[in-house]
């Protein structure tokens, strides 16, 4: 990462982890879960997707090598133990959420293209990076996961990372590839959430219950 939109990205990855980190801790709230249920689910929330990336383009895992990151989930989900939830909150996590998304499908791609991983990989690294650590919140929170929500989140994601090497394979400096990825995974999510866009869905009729 180049320059100061880099470093940028830099703190907005650790942003990205303290608020995912949030998320899932908000997930252990509603389940009125213990102190240690808070900082685990913080802690798989906030690096799952990071993680993930890593073992899949065969890079060491980030937080091994920085367990700062790891003090930041703890943070995170101490202070949502301590201050608790509330819809307020929940309303302002979602549009941090939708920041930490954009930078994480940015970095994601970013990540896997500086190992060699080729374009439409990248690409999938970056929606990863991005979106597992929810998924694994969800299914641990017994929550329905964001893969089944009409809601634009992966396909936030997904602009994002494709935004961003597209502009690398045409030929952009990487500041402004980055520029343009996060503010298209921005864009997308924020109007999700304002607007509650959403994609199609599929036309047939649902199946009869049993």
């Amino acid at each position: 990462m180049i320059g100061d939109w880099g470093a940028l990205l830099t703190l907005l990855n650790f942003g990205g982890v303290a608020v995912f980190a949030a998320s899932g801790a908000l997930a252990a709230a509603r389940r009125k879960h213990d102190i240690v249920t808070f900082v685990f689910f913080g802690a798989v929330t906030g690096v799952g997707g990071g993680s993930l990336r890593d073992l899949l383009i065969g890079a060491p895992v980030f937080w091994v090598g920085q367990p700062e990151y790891i003090v930041v989930c703890v943070a995170a989900a101490l202070v949502i133990w301590l201050i608790g939830g509330g819809p307020g909150r929940e309303r302002a996590l979602l549009w941090l959420d939708a920041l930490g998304l954009s930078a994480y499908a940015v970095v994601g791609a970013m990540k896997a293209q500086a190992f060699g991983v080729p374009p439409l990989p990248s690409v999938v690294m970056g929606i990863l990076t991005a979106s597992f650590g929810g998924i694994i919140r969800d299914v641990l929170a017994g929550e329905p996961s964001v893969l089944l929500r009409r809601e634009l989140y992966i396909t936030a994601a997904l602009a994002g990372a494709a935004g961003f090497v597209g502009c690398r394979s045409l030929g952009l400096e990487p500041a402004a590839s980055e520029l343009i990825g996060f503010a298209l995974a921005f864009g997308v999510r924020a109007g999700a959430i304002r607007f509650d866009w959403r994609l199609p869905g599929f036309p047939g009729r649902a199946a009869a219950p049993d």
